[in-house]
């Protein structure tokens, strides 16, 4: 299939964290002939399932972005709104949105005071989100109740998914728009023993909340979350550890200094043998900073042994994230290849 055409239309959909509606509907148009059931559970996570034996695995890569909420309108019109998963302030500012109301997206740009009035000790300061505003247009308060915008209405990065030299793009909500497509690609083609559950999971991106109860539901045998992670190959890293673009997905081995998950070393040996046996290039990452839908699942029930693939990401929660084609399709490789091998090691 064209990867770059399910990238596009997938990063392309706007779905902030608890209204995933959109991407949702996306993602069950490109799976459903594919799966022997497929369903939405009560928290919004899509979960469509390949019969196979009676061992389960469950990949899972979750489909919402980070946004903003309106959280007050002012007289003249402008609004004041409040992140929604981890934002940078200064990736924010002059980025153009959209509002999203029950008629339709309204478009709107983030601003605050220029530097030309600012005071020479404002203009040494991080501009802060709620020194920020979002400029629909509107001339008042009322204006802007007429184009439906309220309290509670999500607002999202207006910016479209482009090519980016000759192997990489670049977009908004790549974070995790990328891992979602690898695992629509691999349920259409993995051949697996086991029953194999793919889960498209919920509001990842505000505490794991979507994968702790699929996980739940689900009681996998082992899972594997699809995410991407931190590269470290530009200027200005000063890190001890470098994750490159076109070097290969990256396995994790443990994440967030191991607050987070330390990996299975049945899942961690398996991606690892897969990708040797199959010639796959791949990093290895010790992550100190954020975390995946792996750490909800693997402390779930008496507990799930769980790992967690990463296609190396530049710039994430920006909405200028930077991926490899090459890492994207051999992350798929790697995932298909694993399934096929991956009841050898469900031996705990």
């Amino acid at each position: 299939m064209n990867s770059f055409a399910l990238l596009e239309k997938l990063c392309n959909a706007h779905g902030m964290s608890g209204y995933e509606d959109e991407v949702r509907e996306l993602i069950s148009s490109e799976i459903e002939e594919f799966a022997d059931s497929i369903k939405t559970d009560r928290m919004g996570n899509l979960i469509a399932v390949k019969k196979g034996d009676e061992k389960k695995v469950m990949l899972a890569s979750h489909m919402d972005e980070i946004g903003f909420m309106v959280k007050h309108v002012e007289e003249k019109g402008f609004l004041r709104v409040t992140p929604i998963g981890g934002w940078f302030s200064q990736t924010i500012l002059n980025q153009r949105v959209f509002v999203h109301t029950k008629d339709g997206k309204v478009t709107g740009v983030f601003g605050c005071k220029p530097p030309h009035i600012m005071k020479d000790e404002e203009r040494k300061k991080v501009v802060k989100v709620e020194d920020m505003f979002v400029d629909v247009g509107a001339e008042s308060k009322d204006e802007v109740e007429e184009m439906g915008i309220e309290i509670g209405s999500p607002v999202t990065m207006d910016r479209e998914l482009s090519r980016l030299g000759k192997n990489r793009i670049t977009g908004k909500a790549i974070d995790d728009r990328a891992g979602v497509a690898a695992v629509i690609e691999v349920f259409r083609e993995s051949e697996c023993d086991a029953t194999l559950y793919a889960v498209f999971t919920v509001q990842e991106e505000v505490g794991l909340k979507g994968a702790r109860t699929s996980a739940f539901s689900i009681n996998p045998d082992i899972a594997i979350a699809v995410d991407v992670c931190v590269a470290t190959d530009f200027p200005g890293v000063s890190v001890n550890q470098e994750i490159n673009l076109g070097k290969g997905p990256a396995i994790t081995v443990a994440d967030a200094s191991g607050r987070g998950i330390i990996a299975h070393r049945n899942v961690l040996n398996l991606l690892r043998d897969t990708a040797e046996k199959n010639k796959i290039p791949y990093q290895l990452e010790v992550g100190e900073g954020g975390t995946t839908d792996a750490t909800a699942i693997h402390l779930t029930r008496e507990g799930i042994p769980s790992g967690v693939v990463s296609i190396p990401a530049r710039y994430i929660h920006t909405p200028v994230e930077v991926i490899d084609l090459k890492d994207y399709s051999n992350t798929v490789k790697l995932l298909i290849k694993s399934l096929e091998r991956c009841e050898k090691y469900m031996k705990f």
